[in-house]
């Protein structure tokens, strides 16, 4: 497994595979790795002749007061995760080679990154566009893979790709859960026990909303208003927001086939967001 460190020379790794007839897979992480992006490491070797994993804590998706000086990091563990599961190269660049001295150029996607996080986390979809479209530019992956759990996000890569051309095919890989439900996230790290066990009321409420769907009810004011209820139920949750919205971020007023109903809400001091697609969820 190659390690790369610098920019310039994961552009020329990048460079001599695709002249050479390769085909990249590419998956964008900020580290701590879990099954989740391990399951879409396994997607990019099914789907491409070579496997990349960027490990970076990307500073500009992260407001003034949010988490990133104790965001989790795992370099070793992570290097260790990476070669058991079979990843061609590690491209784990710091900040001031992703942003040197002098930056300032944003990807601003507009309408898809403004409401449910992007309401609450301004600027964070601006930073997430930025640094995606950069790793793209350096990595020149055939196929990037990014998780459902992020659902938001996808949207927003996927409009970023379709709007500005670029030669990159964007594949979603489903939400991994534990065995009690709660999304894999790297944040789920900072939930105490008893925050731990009120997460998986998240997924049990998603859960609750889509058994309203498949019984026939298609208002998504009474499906949201199902996931209000079943998160009522456990007090160390304040949910943010509860939304249904579509594969184009639209809010949807009567649920359909491709509406996903996300949630977003505190546990504890820990912000974790969920979604659950009402088809083939």
């Amino acid at each position: 497994m190659l390690v790369i460190e610098k920019v310039e020379k994961m552009a020329a790794v990048s460079r001599k595979l695709r002249g050479g007839g390769k085909t990249i897979g590419f998956v964008p992480t900020m580290g701590y790795l879990h099954e989740g992006h391990l399951s879409l490491v396994g997607l990019s070797k099914a789907q491409a002749d070579v496997t990349v994993v960027s490990i970076f804590v990307n500073p500009t998706q992260f407001g003034p007061n949010e988490d990133l000086g104790r965001y989790p990091r795992d370099a070793e563990g992570d290097l260790k995760k990476c070669k058991d599961s079979g990843v061609d190269v590690v491209f784990f660049p710091d900040a001031a080679g992703m942003y040197p001295e002098g930056y300032c150029t944003y990807v601003d996607v507009g309408r898809v990154s403004e409401g449910l996080c992007g309401a609450s986390r301004p600027g964070h979809f601006r930073g997430v566009a930025t640094v995606v479209a950069k790793l793209f530019n350096i990595v020149k992956p055939d196929r990037a893979f990014f998780g459902q759990k992020d659902f938001q996000q996808t949207v927003v890569i996927r409009r970023m790709v379709r709007d500005l051309n670029m030669d990159v095919e964007v594949v979603i890989g489903p939400t991994m859960r534990e065995p009690d439900g709660l999304a894999m996230s790297s944040r789920n790290v900072y939930l105490a026990p008893a925050e731990r066990a009120a997460a998986t009321r998240l997924y049990a409420a998603l859960s609750a909303a889509k058994g309203l769907y498949s019984s026939g009810e298609r208002d998504a004011g009474r499906l949201k208003a199902r996931v209000q209820e079943v998160l009522a139920e456990e007090p160390l949750i304040r949910p943010e927001y509860v939304e249904a919205v579509d594969n184009d971020m639209r809010t949807a007023e009567t649920a359909g086939g491709d509406t996903v109903i996300a949630v977003a809400a505190r546990v504890g001091s820990t912000r974790l967001i969920d979604n659950l697609p009402l088809l083939n969820g």
